[in-house]
């Protein structure tokens, strides 16, 4: 028999404790979890400074820690909770992650509010990259589209 379905808000006050737990571990403020049906199948807490690893973010934690639970880098049908709204780099990790749908509870403004620069990068993606303070530029190479073009070539690559 399987268990009774839990709402969003059950969900989302588990990736909020977990955030919780970990400011108190000496961790940052943030928790999140991948739940498919009805069971986690992914669990995450912030380890930036932990691991020395800016993208060790909860979210993407808690993507890896799904992936390698599934056997799979593709999470369809999963709900990724988290406990902020998630930074670009984790809305990105679970577009690319194929996630059905992100929740979260608190949001950009409340991670400006305690330090995180979640709003300012958003902000900075809406500007012009010559406006950036780090350069992005794209530079011309005659190979640049070697490896494509290997990829292509091999017939039992595995689609994304």
């Amino acid at each position: 028999m399987s268990a009774p379905d839990r709402s969003d808000a059950y969900w989302l006050e588990h990736a909020v404790a977990l955030a919780a737990r970990n400011v108190a571990a000496g961790g940052g403020p943030f928790g999140a979890l991948i739940v498919a049906g009805d069971e986690i199948i992914g669990t995450g807490v912030n380890r930036v400074t932990r691991d020395n690893d800016p993208t060790a973010h909860a979210e993407v934690v808690a993507i890896r820690d799904a992936c390698g639970q599934r056997g799979d880098f593709k999470l369809d049908g999963a709900v990724l909770y988290t406990s902020c709204e998630p930074c670009p780099l984790c809305l990105s990790a679970a577009l690319w992650a194929r996630v059905d749908r992100v929740a979260y509870a608190a949001d950009r403004y409340d991670a400006a509010r305690g330090g995180f620069d979640d709003l300012a990068f958003y902000e900075l993606f809406a500007t012009d990259r010559q406006l950036w303070p780090t350069r992005v530029e794209g530079l011309v190479l005659d190979s640049a589209a070697q490896p494509f073009d290997a990829w292509l070539a091999n017939t039992a690559r595995v689609a994304y």
